[in-house]
């Protein structure tokens, strides 16, 4: 099944606590604290592969957490790092944040990128000793991962795309000019998927040729297969335009390209904009000499460059292969899409972000930045709870409970600690 576009959740691995420890050997009275510091959290990396083709791998499993740090130990032990996370994916693969839609990555353009990075692990109780604090029994907590929900998008890597009604001829222009081997059959959607076929046009002379499956009229509102496809086609940097001219549908083949050139347009007008090459398809059997010349006359005027093609028996194919070759050579790279996507603070939540609410004369704190702060408190430690109060009040936690009307005697519920206030 060819899956292009896919929705998971990363998270990189939190740090490791800090250890509260202390040197005992023996002989050695007050041998201080030697708790060592937390690891490191794994990351979560991007690496590219080019033996994938699609997504299919995150079609069931839509949750990636990389390890966790370990905790530090006495004698100055540092806790293990987490291990990274290498998640796979297509070359061509375009990251978005979901909440945003923001670009973070094209991976066309890079092997490997870091999705987001581990915590850092917590400092144990060696980094607390000072000349009047000399036996801290606090550490800190190891900080947690970053996390992402994130759009994955494959955008095939192609310079030429094949655009056009369904039924017209694009698939066997496809196999007559590569050695891709697409589904070819006399009904409309044939093509259910992008295929790809690689051009060779000379000595060291190639490209890569991309069929998408056909668009018809209302595909913007979801008529077909829509604009699902599409996508496939914003890196290519010239588009050959397939238009069946035998009118054996029983379709006007300047309606046809009217459409599709309105299609296009309400899809991305910087794509329909790329230079295009017209292949008036079935010439062959074509039984109208009037709407061939009303067609040749349509297309010139425009300022196109008409090729009349029968791909079924390779009828000018050469021609046209040659004039793409020849075109891509004087326009620039294929598009790599830069980046727009700026990364949330590590640290989430503030101060100011906290919910306080008074139920008779208990009142309830609440909030991530809270959470974070109570992870680095050890109460059966002085030190650590006169570290706890200070940043209460530097944070204007105080002045808040008072501008609400907090009394003293009062009790202060946060999460499972609770206190009497006392100004």
């Amino acid at each position: 099944m060819f899956v292009d576009k896919a929705t998971i959740m990363v998270k990189a691995g939190k740090g490791g606590n800090g250890a509260v420890s202390f040197h005992r050997e023996k002989y050695v009275s007050a041998g201080g604290p030697d708790g060592g510091d937390g690891g490191r959290g794994g990351n979560v990396v991007l690496k590219t592969d080019i033996n994938m083709s699609t997504l299919m791998d995150f079609r069931y499993k839509r949750k990636y957490a990389a390890g966790n740090g370990a905790d530090g130990s006495g004698r100055n032990k540092t806790g293990k790092d987490g291990e990274h996370l290498v998640i796979r994916v297509p070359n061509g693969t375009v990251v978005r944040e979901k909440e945003s839609g923001s670009i973070i990555v094209d991976m066309s353009d890079v092997d490997e990128f870091r999705l987001v990075r581990g915590g850092s692990g917590g400092w144990g109780n060696k980094h607390f000793a000072t000349p009047t604090r000399q036996a801290p029994r606090f550490a800190k907590a190891g900080l947690p991962g970053d996390e992402l929900e994130i759009i994955l998008e494959l955008k095939l890597l192609a310079d030429v795309g094949l655009v056009g009604f369904p039924n017209v001829g694009k698939s066997t222009f496809l196999s007559v000019v590569s050695k891709a081997h697409p589904k070819i059959a006399d009904y409309h959607f044939t093509t259910l998927f992008p295929n790809l076929g690689v051009v060779y046009v000379g000595e060291g002379a190639s490209f890569v040729l991309a069929d998408i499956p056909g668009i018809i009229e209302g595909a913007s509102e979801g008529a077909g297969l829509g604009h699902d496809f599409l996508r496939h086609i914003d890196r290519c940097r010239l588009l050959i335009h397939v238009v069946d001219i035998s009118g054996s549908e029983g379709r006007d083949p300047i309606e046809d390209f009217e459409t599709i050139s309105k299609e296009l347009r309400s899809y991305s007008p910087e794509l329909a904009g790329r230079p295009q090459l017209v292949a008036a398809n079935k010439c062959d059997i074509a039984q109208d000499d009037e709407i061939t010349e009303r067609f040749k006359s349509y297309v010139e005027e425009r300022g196109y460059r008409l090729f009349m093609i029968s791909a079924a028996s390779n009828m000018g194919v050469r021609d046209l292969v040659n004039a793409a070759s020849d075109e891509l050579s004087r326009l620039p790279p294929p598009t790599v899409f830069e980046a727009d996507y700026v990364p949330k603070p590590r640290m989430q939540g503030s101060p100011e972000e906290l919910v306080i609410e008074v139920f008779d004369d208990v009142w309830t704190i609440e909030g991530r930045w809270i959470e974070w702060i109570l992870q680095n408190v050890n109460w059966g430690e002085h030190e650590s709870r006169m570290y706890f109060e200070r940043v209460l009040r530097n944070a204007g936690i105080y002045q808040r409970l008072e501008s609400m009307g907090i009394r003293d005697g009062d009790t202060v519920s946060i999460y499972n600690i609770e206190f009497e206030y006392v100004k």
